[in-house]
């Protein structure tokens, strides 16, 4: 049954998984994401048991709009709508404004019916000047890259160069891992260090079934044993490596940097033109990291329409709120961060 309608705008829930439809509209959208894809829906339902609302506009038979909302309900971190959840691009992808109006409209009375206290709409060009934005602490990193490997080597700064050099010299190489076997351990040991809950590796497996056509694992090893790993995603001619870490023993081989290099190289041999080096906040170790390699960052802007909060919450690890929660974290055991992190982690969308 229809959700809402504007003029002769109808709006819909997508009632199953990945719907080709959806994915034609957003694939046919200059401003169309990986995030935006209908198999986001399966994997976040599936990996966290967190309701899905992906609303389609619809006029004439034809979709004008899409909107994929996870419905987050926690203890720690309250209850809200995320466009789109555990990704960081998202909001409502519309033909029109009309669309982009009807999308709105449904998705503040969808809000309301769950009694969530905001909608989070998490864009890379805002849409709503009038809504509360945060556009001062996320940045993403994005480039076009050279078709030739060589020359793509040559195009990245010198110091970072040296970097990737190095690791050859090392003498390391990548495999490219059919699961996430070798993945989630290095993924979840970094993310311990660094004083954060890592999510749990049913999410990691989802992702790699959902998107099996558009998901590559390269995992770097030296003598056999894996020193660093990362999932990438592929859309369009883009390639955007999204979770990847390393053991203690990686920065000793620059097992990282060679590491992203693999994903470049491997891009530019499959014909791919654009390389999204993904999120990071600024001021950090990951952002510097990132435009070394040549990158400029580029704001992103987290949209908020608030329903029964006063202003928009700080709910990340640069929070001095939660200082005393990361500095405890890097203490933890590897098992036992392991083993409590998804519990915290599936409320951290």
């Amino acid at each position: 049954m229809p959700r809402d309608t504007c003029d002769s705008i109808q709006v819909d829930s997508l009632l199953d998984g990945a719907d080709a439809d959806w994915d034609r509209f957003v694939e046919g959208r200059p401003e169309g994401t990986f995030f935006h894809l209908s198999g986001w829906k399966a994997v976040i339902e599936e990996s966290f048991g967190h309701r899905c609302h992906y609303l389609r506009a619809r006029q004439g038979g034809e979709i004008v709009g899409v909107l994929p909302l996870t419905h987050v309900r926690g203890r720690i971190f309250g209850n809200s709508l995320f466009s789109n959840g555990f990704c960081v691009y998202g909001g409502p992808l519309a033909a029109t404004p009309a669309a982009l109006a009807a999308l709105d409209q449904a998705a503040i009375a969808l809000a309301r019916e769950l009694g969530v206290e905001r909608i989070e709409y998490r864009l890379r060009a805002p849409l709503h000047p009038d809504w509360p934005c945060n556009s001062e602490t996320y940045v993403t990193f994005r480039k076009t890259i050279e078709a030739d490997p060589e020359k793509a080597m040559l195009a990245i700064p010198r110091k970072q160069r040296a970097m990737v050099r190095k690791g050859i010299k090392e003498g390391l190489a990548s495999d490219v891992d059919a699961g996430v076997d070798r993945l989630y351990p290095l993924y979840a040991e970094s993310l311990r260090n660094l004083g954060t809950p890592v999510v749990g590796r049913r999410y990691f497996e989802c992702l790699k079934s959902i998107f099996a056509n558009a998901s590559e694992v390269v995992t770097i090893v030296k003598d056999g044993q894996p020193l660093s790993s990362v999932i990438s995603f592929f859309f369009r001619d883009e390639v955007l490596p999204y979770y990847g870490g390393g053991s203690a023993a990686a920065r000793s081989y620059a097992a990282n940097d060679f590491m992203y290099w693999e994903v470049m190289r491997r891009a530019c041999e499959q014909g791919l033109h654009l390389f999204d080096f993904g999120r990071s906040k600024v001021g950090t170790g990951s952002f510097a990291f990132k435009k070394h390699w040549g990158f400029e960052p580029e704001p992103l802007h987290y949209e908020h329409f608030l329903l029964r909060l006063d202003e928009v919450p700080e709910i990340n690890p640069l929070n001095p709120k939660y200082a005393l929660m990361v500095a405890t974290w890097k203490r933890l055991p590897l098992v036992v961060a392991n083993t409590l992190g998804p519990l915290i982690a599936r409320e951290l969308a």
